[in-house]
């Protein structure tokens, strides 16, 4: 699995509005693709789409731009990946509404790919955007460690 460039972007983005956007401090695209080096383009469609998905409120005008529509703590890595990518499914018979595969009447391995895609939402959601705004994640912390260990063992029970 892999993200897109835009979402991977997106990413890159929402955290550096997340040092900027303190309180009730905006932040317009022009400053953010700026600080990323991501093209003003790119910034503002990445802006249209987190304010579609509600991450993110914008105002035009003077003194105008946007900010995060809630803190960071409350945003997750999973919502903007979502914003981007649409719900979180590794596979077609994960995603809700696609029924396009040719073995799926005699699969055995599909009611296991819903644990499976739970525990990679769940991996992202762990992750605020707080998280991703700080400079560099201590490796060390108990609570990083606990994530994976925690997401391990959902995934051990799943064999």
């Amino acid at each position: 699995m892999r993200l897109s460039s835009l979402a991977d972007y997106a990413v890159v983005t929402m955290a550096a509005a997340a040092r900027h956007c303190g309180g009730m401090a905006r932040v317009n695209a022009t400053s953010l693709a700026e600080e990323t080096g991501l093209p003003l383009p790119t910034v503002q469609k990445l802006v249209s789409k987190m304010s579609s998905a509600g991450l993110i409120e914008s105002s035009r005008g003077t003194g105008g731009g946007f900010r995060l529509s809630r803190p960071p703590r409350a945003i997750t890595l999973a919502d903007i990946v979502e914003a981007i990518e649409g719900p979180i499914a590794l596979t077609a018979c994960v995603d809700h509404g696609k029924a396009d595969c040719a073995v799926e009447a005699s699969c055995h391995v599909k009611p296991h790919w819903n644990v499976v895609n739970t525990v990679v939402r769940d991996a992202l959601a762990a992750v605020s955007l707080a998280d991703l705004a700080a400079s560099m994640p201590d490796r060390t912390a108990p609570e990083y460690h606990g994530v994976v260990a925690d997401q391990g063992a959902a995934l051990e029970g799943t064999r």
